[in-house]
């Protein structure tokens, strides 16, 4: 588990822009099991590739005409309990962090894994994310 000081700014990078931040498995079943419309859910982490493409990634694509109805995350490392759930929602896809879910009425529509992050400039991953906006949202 990571110190408070040491992710506090990268938690609020997203909730500044309006992510509610999910710490517990019973806010990640809230979320999925009450949801009508869309939810952008991003697994959050401490790592270079989530400072410098996914956290960017998303604020640039929840600035795009048509967008999720609810965006949420959650951190890995941190919220470890709320994380293994979400991920449950994820599935078929493995453990991944960072990584970017698009949530139909609960069910999973679109996912960026790790890898599709890593290396990828955020424009990129954004652009990614506002194709599926238009597509689902």
């Amino acid at each position: 588990m990571y110190p408070e000081e040491i992710v506090a700014p990268m938690k609020s990078e997203l909730t500044e822009v309006g992510f509610d931040e999910l710490t517990s498995e019973a806010d990640v079943d809230n979320l999925m099991n009450n949801m009508s419309g869309t939810a952008l859910v991003m697994v959050n982490s401490v790592c270079g590739c989530a400072a410098a493409n996914a956290r960017p990634a998303v604020k640039m694509a929840i600035n795009h005409s048509k967008k999720p109805s609810k965006l949420a995350t959650v951190f890995a490392g941190v919220d470890a309990e709320a994380t293994a759930k979400a991920r449950q929602y994820f599935l078929p896809y493995p453990p991944s962090s960072p990584s970017i879910a698009l949530m139909k009425d609960g069910k999973l529509v679109h996912f960026i894994e790790r890898h599709h992050i890593e290396g990828r400039p955020a424009e990129l991953i954004a652009e990614n994310l506002t194709a599926a906006f238009d597509e689902h949202c």
